[in-house]
């Protein structure tokens, strides 16, 4: 395990940071972002990514199914909350449709739909949360990159600096998680979860959305802060290349909005 993996302040203000520097410049391709900018994040962990936004002049609120991780973020956030600019929810998200319809400039998921089981039912769900101009960004590793099998968590440190080897069938993956006791149950719950570019944009166009902006990254943007390595968009001539892209993709961006008849 990465040493930020163990240090959730941190992470926190990588997330902050990259938000800051990456997400939001990204965002704002197709969509101001300033005063009176309603933003909903999924998945918000500490809510790091809506420091970042409310710094803006976002109000936001943040959804996350780990009371922990919410109940940290409210100590770290304290002013942002006694302020009226952040709510923060311990909720699975189905569970608040009602108090927030229509209301989102914007909604957030990083590094969240390749957790998703379900991800199609998530995505069309999603447009109840909307106002009628509204957008949602995803930033997330596709499946068969590197790492995409969240290895890089695992304690274990061959197996969290072994690329692609969360492609292994399970019948020879879940032995070696289990052999040298990693979260194998989490892990395999990544693979069941699993995530392409195309698969993405096909759920995106069957439910109804436009993809308005995107972005691949060979070197994801978050990187930067965890490595001190410089991001860098994927070459145009790899990025063109349907399921190729994915093995060396570390990271996509992408804003959709439902699409107007």
């Amino acid at each position: 395990m990465f040493e930020f993996h163990n240090d959730r302040k941190r992470y926190f203000e990588m997330q902050v940071d990259n938000a800051t520097d990456y997400v939001i410049p990204f965002i704002e391709k197709t969509k101001k972002i300033g005063i009176g900018t309603h933003v909903m994040e999924i998945g918000c962990g500490e809510a790091g990514v809506l420091k970042a936004f409310i710094a803006k002049g976002c109000t936001a609120v943040g959804v996350e199914l780990e009371e922990g991780r919410i109940a940290v973020g409210k100590q770290w956030l304290q002013q942002e909350i006694s302020e009226g600019k952040l709510q923060l929810i311990s909720s699975n998200i189905y569970d608040v449709k009602e108090n927030f319809k229509n209301q989102f400039d914007i909604i957030v998921l990083k590094d969240v739909i390749e957790h998703i089981h379900d991800q199609s039912k998530l995505i069309a769900w999603m447009k109840e949360f909307l106002k009628p101009d509204g957008i949602i960004f995803f930033g997330f590793p596709p499946w068969y990159m590197p790492w995409g099998g969240h290895q890089q968590v695992c304690h274990t440190k061959w197996i969290a600096k072994m690329p692609y080897i969360h492609l292994l069938p399970n019948i020879l993956y879940k032995p070696i998680l289990q052999k040298n006791n990693e979260a194998t149950e989490a892990l395999l719950e990544v693979k069941e979860t699993a995530i392409s570019i195309e698969r993405f944009e096909k759920i995106c166009k069957q439910n109804g959305y436009t993809i308005t902006a995107k972005n691949y990254y060979l070197i994801n943007p978050i990187y930067q802060y965890k490595f001190g390595w410089k991001p860098r968009l994927q070459y145009k001539i790899i990025s063109i290349i349907p399921f190729v892209r994915n093995f060396f993709t570390t990271c996509v961006y992408y804003t959709i909005t439902p699409t107007k008849n």
